[in-house]
């Protein structure tokens, strides 16, 4: 019964997924109809809104290209990958495989979603190279269900901002935060431990029920997957320049350059995570890894061609986020209204699900943290703090909404697909059983820890 139920999602998927990029088109015609319902608001005031928005997230587009540049180009260093080979090496039959891939995927994602989700994919081709009959869709599909993992842990966009001592934390949540929360309160409070580790450790044994049966699996030709690495590490040349560039002593130079200041930030800020130090280490780490700095540039190179979807699709949704925020001459916005009809229905118990719920809706409209929260903060911090409801807790319920619903939101998959070779319908299907089995853990772990 299970594994039927899986096949009709797949099979789902597979006839009715456009392109992610159509799909960010298709969203923001949604949001300009519903915009124009909802609030209101005339079709000229939500093409103003849209345009108004288009830009508006460059700074934190850069951030987010760079944690999945310098997180792949980490990912793909000798060492890593001979460790990746390494493990995979250790795994014989189809079933190990998407154990382990879910497992090593969804603790990188915790660590950092960038890496993780790269990792991820690079250990998923190892596997695929190496252990026969496994199902090349459902490998990198458990390779990005890891990604569910991310905003509950130590990279995670929502929780940082909160602990970060120059964000206007007033503004943004409307008076409802005045002062810094540590993560010790949101990423390292007991509740939320307990739920990323439910989902780490559960997870990995629902993506192997989904294998499909020997007739049905389709693989992936190992050859294929070989030859292409070999095609980027052959061809070096010998001129003055280049064994300039193929010297390891500038790397070490500017890589120990780098590791004082990190040994330096952290003894001066404590052991505080935001998206630039993290994109520092893992860039620094990188640097030394490759040990040359014609291996990390020829790395970086090849990390960058996956943010070509970054590229093309975070100014269509920084435009539906415009119209999800424009308000109309009373004051509404779309975002407002659907935030506020699940305020209108919440307790002080069911408030966290809630917000988890209604984090997850718009997560389809604004697929991003930054996003998510410039959207929800204003409107979700308030009303908790007058319900009760710890602002921590609120905003972990966003965060963990944000997560949740990106298993069939195809934005954030674009790197591990294009790592993989698949579209997004090929993994569509799995991600959404992944979303079914961990919207339930999620939301009693946020309602009753």
């Amino acid at each position: 019964m299970f594994k039927k139920f899986t096949n009709g999602c797949v099979a789902l998927v597979q006839k009715y997924l456009p392109d992610p990029f159509l799909f960010a088109v298709i969203l923001t015609l949604i949001v300009f109809i519903l915009g124009i319902i909802f609030t209101g608001q005339g079709p000229m005031a939500m093409v103003a809104h849209w345009g108004n928005g288009f830009w508006s997230l460059l700074a934190f587009s850069m951030q987010m290209a760079l944690v999945l540049v310098t997180g792949h180009t980490l990912a793909s260093s000798p060492s890593i990958k001979k460790g990746l080979a390494g493990l995979a090496s250790y795994t014989k039959t189809p079933t190990q495989a998407i154990l382990a891939v879910s497992f090593v995927s969804a603790i990188a994602c915790w660590i950092n979603w960038g890496f993780g989700l790269v990792i991820g994919a690079l250990y998923a081709r190892q596997l695929a190279k190496q252990v026969k009959g496994v199902d090349y869709r459902l490998l990198i599909a458990a390779a990005y269900s890891g990604f569910l993992v991310w905003h509950g842990g130590l990279a995670a966009s929502i929780p940082l901002t909160l602990a970060t001592p120059t964000a206007n934390l007033a503004e943004m949540t409307r008076g409802a935060v005045t002062e810094m929360i540590p993560t010790s309160q949101t990423i390292f409070a007991k509740f939320n431990l307990i739920i990323s580790a439910a989902v780490i450790l559960s997870l990995p044994f629902v993506n192997k029920a989904m294998h499909p049966d020997p007739d049905k699996v389709i693989t992936v030709d190992p050859k294929a997957l070989i030859e292409h690495e070999e095609e980027a590490a052959s061809k070096e040349l010998y001129t003055p320049a280049d064994k300039m560039e193929n010297s390891p002593v500038l790397s070490m130079l500017i890589g120990l350059i780098g590791v004082v200041y990190i040994v330096y930030y952290f003894k001066t800020s404590g052991f505080s995570l935001n998206l630039n130090i993290v994109n520092f280490i893992f860039l620094i780490s990188a640097i030394i890894l490759h040990g040359t700095p014609r291996r990390f540039l020829r790395a970086i190179t090849e990390a960058a061609k996956g943010t070509a979807g970054i590229i093309l699709q975070f100014p269509f949704y920084a435009g539906i986020m415009g119209m999800m925020v424009g308000n109309s001459v009373e004051g509404l916005s779309l975002a407002g209204v659907m935030s506020n009809a699940f305020v209108s229905i919440s307790t002080p118990r069911t408030f966290p699900l809630w917000t988890f719920l209604s984090a997850g809706l718009v997560n389809f409209f604004v697929p991003s943290g930054g996003g998510q929260w410039a959207v929800q903060a204003p409107i979700m911090m308030p009303a908790g703090a007058e319900l009760g409801v710890p602002a921590a807790k609120t905003a972990m319920a966003i965060a963990w909404g944000d997560a949740w619903t990106n298993m069939i939101q195809p934005f954030w998959a674009l790197p591990a697909l294009g790592i993989a070779g698949l579209g997004a319908r090929d993994i569509m299907g799995f991600c959404i059983i992944d979303l079914i089995y961990t919207g339930v853990i999620i939301a009693l772990g946020l309602m009753f820890l």
